[in-house]
């Protein structure tokens, strides 16, 4: 019951902003915000059902998916090898530590002049520059996690006479994929945010690149039409990186969103044996008296 009044209270929220959206830019509301050249609900409405329509659309669509997926697949792989080799490794940490702090700080947008300068394709600077977005959160998690591992697992699998690569498996990985599966999360948005600006500079195809198209021929509508679409691949991929880790991590307990069981008191296991034990013994001082 409580999932379904979960669903009901996201959908009215959906709902009561789509209609604020639309009685402000209706009645042409100016007050410091300027809604007046906003297109309405219904516009964008119309708007995306003619796209959706054309072959246009559904290109654009596959182009910016093909991008996120190959561009987000490396630099999960790439993040966690690289974190976890800098976090298990003195010598990995010594040799990539100083490179990877100091490249960090640089936004992923900021190497699009060096994807241009060193690939010889749009479509591979693209990709690049979205696997470089999502490799450094992916790295940081994956190397936090690995650092806050427990000696003592690791000294047990020792123990019982394994190896590097079998603390590797049976201890390291599973113990740090929460924190992985958090940098995952992380890095798919940050991936959206960069493959959509890097398509808007320097793509030829995409939803980034036609909605700054429909931008630059005023056409507002298509223009929401894109951040619509945007919003909607962003979820879905969000959800499904989500999904995924829910699945590879079951054997955790799951406290979100449950209520916290009621506390019930109950007699002390020593108080409970002591009342029968003292009428037992005030029974036999009566049958000794008597």
């Amino acid at each position: 019951m409580s999932g379904r009044w979960s669903l009901v209270r996201r959908a009215l929220s959906l709902v009561a902003a789509l209609a604020l959206w639309q009685a402000l830019t209706s009645y042409d509301i100016n007050v410091w915000l300027r809604f007046e050249q906003f297109p309405t609900v219904t516009e964008v409405a119309r708007a995306y059902a003619d796209r959706i329509t054309g072959d246009t659309y559904w290109q654009d669509l596959t182009d910016s998916l093909t991008r996120i997926v190959t561009g987000f697949t490396l630099a999960a792989v790439l993040g966690v090898t690289v974190g976890t080799a800098v976090a298990r490794s003195r010598l990995a940490a010594d040799l990539l530590g100083p490179v990877l702090e100091v490249l960090r700080p640089v936004p992923a947008i900021a190497l699009v002049p060096v994807a241009i300068l060193l690939f010889p394709s749009n479509e591979q600077g693209i990709v690049f520059i979205t696997c470089t977005a999502a490799f450094f959160p992916v790295m940081v998690s994956t190397r936090h996690a690995v650092r806050a591992l427990t000696p003592v697992w690791e000294e047990a699998v020792l123990t019982m006479g394994g190896g590097r690569w079998r603390i590797l498996w049976s201890v390291v990985l599973p113990g740090a994929l929460p924190g992985i599966l958090g940098g995952l999360s992380v890095g798919i948005g940050v991936s959206w945010i960069c493959v959509i600006s890097a398509e808007m500079i320097s793509g030829e195809y995409g939803v980034g690149y036609r909605t700054w198209q429909d931008y630059t021929v005023v056409d507002y509508p298509g223009v929401f039409v894109g951040m619509a679409t945007i919003g909607l691949l962003g979820w879905l991929t969000s959800t499904a990186v989500e999904l995924l880790g829910r699945r590879l991590t079951r054997w955790l307990p799951r406290t979100e969103n449950r209520p916290a069981a009621p506390v019930r008191r109950r007699p002390a296991p020593a108080a409970a044996a002591v009342l029968p034990a003292r009428a037992a013994q005030e029974q036999e001082q009566e049958r000794v008296r008597s």
